[in-house]
């Protein structure tokens, strides 16, 4: 995608530099803080932006606040496979840095831990690919897609044959693609470690890794959870708009949302968007995309997305995306899969954004309630078969708080 304007890759460099000569005992860059070994993480995600070039979005020039509702509590225990559970053990077990519980559009219940603070940017992860999902869907309404049944290579450059090259934009929306995708961090022929090193800039960057990805299986025939279809979708809004994902994004989300606080993407060496989890907003912002989406894409009285899109992103259309049936990485994960939207199982009407070290934005439309749980569980990613990721085990703590309210 053309590279952000406002990416500051070459102070960057500089001050990495700096850091490996007068400060090599500290991390010089997000790559050196041990994700996934089991070092803590929660002094590194609220300062992404001094570990990776960044791409910045300022505050809008019409923030809104959130009101204050009655105050009120969560709940002691929540039940998770049929065992009672302490909230204030998970809390602490999961490194939480932020609880923000909105009910309505107000404010009932805001805790910050470790790190996290109401001005406190954090890492998105994972969640950024809801945020991206709804740039698409803005640009669909605007016109520049003219429809997402046409191949995203009609948009963004792929080499022939490779994995996207006349793949659907609604398939790679919905992870099922057929694109080829290894999870695992220790092979260095996996796509994981290829698009780690494409951050890095080897390999023309972000968008060299995604031109040349392979493909596995035909589309729409397998749910694969896959970091490359939401790389691609962030390129497919920059070629489709002809403005970075930054600058699109301070368009048509923060501005009009009214976010509160500057925010910042993590990019590449090439100054190209890490579109797939490099977004960096505080809790309070974090939530705007929930509102917005559980109003059905009106804010404040003003249409931002179609209802259709929002619709269609948070519903399930297949066998092959119903939860229990998308691949990450080696195994079936118990949720259901949207347009880069996850989807509890039960049909509750509820569904969420999710990133690994437990980061989650919550939407439940029948109790009005929009929740987010920033955190950086330490220990995600250490166990075999993701038993320490504890991923549905936050979505249920978060039904639990809205059930509650």
């Amino acid at each position: 995608m053309p590279p952000s304007p406002t990416a500051n890759v070459g102070s960057f460099k500089l001050a990495y530099i700096f850091r490996r000569l007068f400060k090599p005992m500290q991390p010089a860059s997000l790559a050196e803080t041990g994700l996934f070994t089991g070092a803590p993480q929660h002094e590194f995600f609220c300062r992404v932006d001094k570990l990776a070039p960044v791409s910045r979005m300022p505050a809008s020039s019409n923030p809104y606040t959130w009101l204050a509702g009655p105050g009120t509590t969560i709940p002691n225990t929540y039940i998770f496979e049929g065992k009672s559970k302490s909230t204030e053990d998970f809390l602490l077990d999961t490194d939480t840095v932020a609880l923000l519980v909105l009910v309505d559009g107000q404010v009932r219940y805001e805790q910050y831990f470790l790190t996290g603070g109401p001005q406190v940017n954090w890492l998105s992860m994972s969640v950024a690919k809801s945020f991206v999902s709804c740039l698409v869907g803005i640009a669909v309404d605007e016109g520049f897609i003219r429809s997402i049944d046409e191949p995203i290579s009609k948009y963004v450059p792929v080499h022939p044959n490779s994995a996207y090259d006349g793949v659907s934009i609604r398939n790679v929306l919905q992870m099922s693609s057929g694109a080829r995708w290894n999870e695992d961090y220790s092979n260095k022929t996996s796509e994981i470690f290829q698009i780690s090193q494409a951050i890095l800039g080897k390999g023309s960057g972000l968008d060299g890794f995604v031109a040349r990805m392979v493909k596995e299986t035909t589309p729409d025939t397998v749910c694969r959870y896959n970091s490359g279809e939401t790389q691609i979708l962030g390129a497919l809004v920059a070629h489709a708009t002809k403005r970075s994902l930054t600058q699109y994004m301070s368009e048509k989300l923060v501005e009009p949302l009214g976010f509160e606080s500057p925010s910042f993407w993590i990019t590449d060496m090439h100054g190209t968007e890490m579109a797939y989890a490099g977004l960096n907003l505080t809790a309070r912002d974090f939530a705007k995309l929930g509102e917005l989406y559980r109003n059905n894409g009106i804010w404040q009285g003003r249409r931002i997305i179609s209802a259709s899109w929002v619709r269609d992103s948070t519903s399930i259309d297949s066998p092959i995306r119903e939860a229990g049936q998308p691949y990450v990485g080696d195994h079936k994960f118990s949720l259901g899969y949207g347009y880069q939207w996850w989807i509890p199982p039960g049909y509750k009407g509820d569904y969420c954004a999710i990133g690994v070290l437990n980061q989650l934005v919550y939407v439940n439309p029948d109790k009005k309630a929009t929740i987010v749980k920033l955190s950086a569980n330490r220990s995600y990613g250490t166990s075999a078969h993701g038993e320490t990721n504890r991923d549905s085990e936050n979505v249920e703590f978060l039904r639990t708080i809205a059930a509650n309210m």
